[in-house]
């Protein structure tokens, strides 16, 4: 398992992070106990300390939080995926933001680098309940006046929040690291596991010297279940980089690697910015179908679930970045440009 810290894509301007060049004395950065690793990285990329909270559970399994000191007057930025387990991690969540607010704080920004319940985003049979909306009501209702999440879903999510969502992304940081291996833009090709991920594949590809796109195209028997049909495009001979925005149980991408060996890939690489990594997700990632798995520490990874191809890299650097721009008032989207 190789863990690859830090994020070289360039930003506009060719930024450079100085203590003195930002107001830190209005700004306060809060973990809850999700990921608490990342919300140190990110601190540490600002230059500044992770505010004192205390967090703990009670005997029957109530959360309680208090802050240990003041954010009145202060832009607050709460750092907390809704990870497994989600619930936990939610409710979490909840109780920090409603802290803040009846601390007085400025404005409350919720960082939340995965945001958990986001595939729950339609209806897909009669009477279902689309728990993107009513978590996005949640987090709204309990007083955040922003959130900033990383690779959801589906786009659409940001429209179910009542309140601004900055949008960023874990591509560029997965790109980066790929540019530093030895691998001919000749031979790639990037393969979506499935037809709803066509756009991001693409661009995907398109950042990779454009890169010629596969897909392969499954019927999904049930949830968490994933059966592959056959391959649109040609990987015969080349090197396959599978690309998804999360890896749950990893039937999808594991299904599609084997049919991808089928049809003559030299190599197969999977890359994904959330490492969900439920049951029976190891066993597969690490059955020898990939060259290596490519993810992010959006979402902690247990140390019993490493594997040796398993690259860590680190969005702190990416998240980082943008809550200064939030707190400075400057753009978030010029970072991709």
């Amino acid at each position: 398992m190789q863990q690859a810290q830090g994020m070289g894509f360039p930003l506009p301007g060719d930024f450079v992070k100085m203590d003195d060049e930002h107001d830190t004395t209005r700004l306060r950065i809060f973990s809850g106990t999700a990921n608490l690793a990342l919300a140190k990285e990110i601190a540490c990329y600002m230059g500044v300390e992770l505010g004192k909270i205390n967090i703990k559970r009670f005997a029957d399994g109530e959360i309680y939080v208090q802050l240990k000191e003041s954010v009145r007057g202060c832009d607050v930025f709460l750092v907390q995926p809704t990870c497994p387990p989600a619930n936990e991690n939610l409710m979490e969540l909840l109780i920090m933001i409603d802290a803040c607010r009846r601390a007085s704080a400025r404005t409350i920004t919720a960082v939340i680098p995965y945001f958990g319940y986001a595939r729950a985003d339609r209806k897909t049979h009669g009477r279902e309940s689309i728990a993107a909306k009513l978590v996005a009501n949640l987090i709204t209702e309990a007083g955040a006046n922003r959130v900033l999440a990383c690779d959801l879903h589906s786009g659409q999510s940001m429209g179910y929040f009542d309140i601004p969502v900055d949008h960023v992304y874990g591509q560029p940081v997965i790109l980066d690291y790929l540019a530093s291996k030895v691998i001919s833009s000749q031979d790639l090709v990037v393969v979506s596991p499935d037809v709803g991920g066509v756009a991001r594949a693409r661009a995907f590809a398109k950042k990779l010297s454009d890169a010629p796109l596969a897909i392969v195209d499954k019927r999904r028997q049930g949830h968490n279940v994933a059966e592959v049909m056959n391959l649109i495009g040609d990987v015969k001979g080349k090197v396959a980089v599978m690309v998804d925005d999360m890896i749950d149980t990893a039937g999808t991408i594991t299904n599609g690697a084997a049919l991808l060996h089928q049809e003559g890939a030299r190599e197969v690489y999977a890359c994904s910015t959330h490492a969900v990594f439920s049951p029976p997700a190891i066993e597969r990632l690490s059955g020898g179908l990939f060259q290596e798995v490519i993810i992010t520490n959006t979402i902690p990874v247990k140390e019993e679930n490493y594997f040796p191809q398993l690259t860590v890299l680190s969005v702190a650097n990416l998240l980082g970045e943008t809550i200064w721009r939030i707190h400075d008032d400057s753009s978030v989207s010029s970072i991709f440009q």
